[in-house]
């Protein structure tokens, strides 16, 4: 049989140790389809007792420089799950300079400095592969480049952030506050003791830099989004989206119109009867539109060791098979047009509006007062009973353009003293 395809391994925490006990298991279907194993022989780690264990497990060395992989000539493949943007961009930069493949989980990176990687990789004929970018274990990326191919996108809407999707479903069922499922959620690790990148939206932000570049060819910035996340959301107004027939979901979306696309985060009122309002707890999902297929949905864990190794590991083979046919140097996703992003003018949605006004008459007039200004309808309208100071009412709106959303939110700051609790997009009915 052929030598065996020798990998560097950058990392070897949770994910890089899952990427090994994949290819432990997985070795014989590996080999049998490759025609040649794959088999990791230096990691780049920090020294520890623990991690000595593990190279003695996997019958690999490891290694305190870095350059130890990157001089080794016979290694073939860097495996990059450090995460972080330095020194991860340093280390995948100079792999691919000196022609080693890549494959990475590393969405922070690919979302902020994706296309100069990118384009090393094609300078040097050699391939960067980041399926376990998004999602996790849900083999989305490489679906959206080969099985839509033939097909023409035209929405994708993710939940791509488990620890939020966990808080709001808490939130849900068991009527708890936002600080208590982040605290929890905290707890059980699956939000950072930092939690500012899941809460604020900007995790779910990376992940949809990505999927807007592999569904619709275009490569939009963060600083092109619009971004928002679940920060003190109020438990009051997740229950009242309920008991009007909706999930609070954080939505990252990417939609096409026309020849323009429009890409965001936020939490978002999905109708009860959509597939990605029954996505609980730390599960993420991608819901795809396009003219040929029509709807589907791709669902799975989001992160873990296990399914994030996984998509790592079927990144590798990709690259051995194309190693093995002398068909090396092509792009993860070939596909790419110029940028065009949607006018605001343009983008229409039903919004929900939760305000907190003085309790005392004539104060839903001026509400009222303001919407029929701005020609801009209440589809429902839900008022809890006042304490005498002060009253809460949500509205839904009927469809109006994100300009007319803007307006109606400076002009009630202007002319009233409503206090705003939140505002968020309505997904529309099924």
């Amino acid at each position: 049989m052929a030598e065996p395809i020798k990998i560097g391994l950058l990392g070897m925490g949770v994910v890089g140790t899952g990427v090994l006990e994949n290819l432990a298991e997985n070795q014989e279907k590996l080999t049998n389809q490759i025609g040649r194993s794959l088999t990791v022989t230096k990691a780049f780690v920090r020294p520890s007792k623990e991690k000595e264990k593990l190279a003695e497990k996997f019958d690999l060395t490891l290694v305190y420089e870095v350059e130890e992989i990157l001089q080794d000539k016979e290694i073939a493949i860097v495996i990059e799950t450090m995460g972080t943007i330095e020194p991860a961009k340093a280390y995948i930069s100079a792999s691919l300079k000196a022609g080693k493949h890549v494959v990475t989980a590393n969405k922070d990176l690919l979302a902020t400095h994706g296309t100069e990687l990118i384009e090393l990789a094609a300078e040097n004929q050699v391939n960067l592969y980041y399926e376990a970018s998004v999602a996790g274990g849900i083999p989305i990326l490489r679906t959206l480049a080969t099985s839509f191919a033939g097909d023409n996108i035209s929405k994708v809407l993710g939940i791509v952030n488990g620890t939020t999707n966990f808080m709001l479903t808490k939130m849900v069922q068991e009527q708890r506050t936002y600080q208590d499922t982040l605290d929890e959620a905290t707890a059980l690790g699956f939000a950072e003791s930092d939690p500012t990148n899941d809460v604020d939206g900007i995790d779910a932000a990376y992940k949809m830099v990505i999927l807007s570049k592999f569904a619709f060819g275009m490569t939009i910035t963060m600083d092109q989004m619009t971004i928002r996340g679940i920060r003190g959301l109020s438990a009051e107004d997740v229950a009242v989206a309920g008991k009007l027939g909706y999930a609070v979901k954080l939505i990252g979306s990417a939609i096409k119109i026309n020849d323009s696309i429009h890409t965001e985060v936020g939490p978002v009122l999905v109708p009860k009867n959509h597939p990605l309002a029954a996505v609980q707890n730390e599960y993420n999902a991608v819901f795809v539109e396009s003219s040929g297929i029509g709807e589907s949905m791709y669902y799975g864990p989001g992160a873990g060791g296990r399914p994030t190794g996984t998509s790592i590991v079927a990144d590798l083979a990709a690259i051995a098979q194309e190693i093995e046919n002398g068909t090396t140097g092509r792009p993860f996703s070939p596909y790419q047009q110029e940028l065009k992003l949607t006018p605001k003018d343009q983008i229409i949605n039903s919004y929900f509006f939760s305000l907190e006004m003085p309790d005392h008459s004539g104060q839903f007039l001026k509400l009222a007062e303001i919407f029929t200004k701005l020609d801009a309808g209440f589809e429902q309208v839900s008022q809890a009973k006042g304490d005498g100071e002060k009253a809460r009412v949500v509205i839904i709106t009927h469809p109006i353009s994100e300009t007319t959303y803007a307006e109606i939110q400076n002009q009630i700051q202007l002319k009233t003293k409503f206090k705003f609790i939140s505002s968020m997009k309505v997904m529309e009915e099924k």
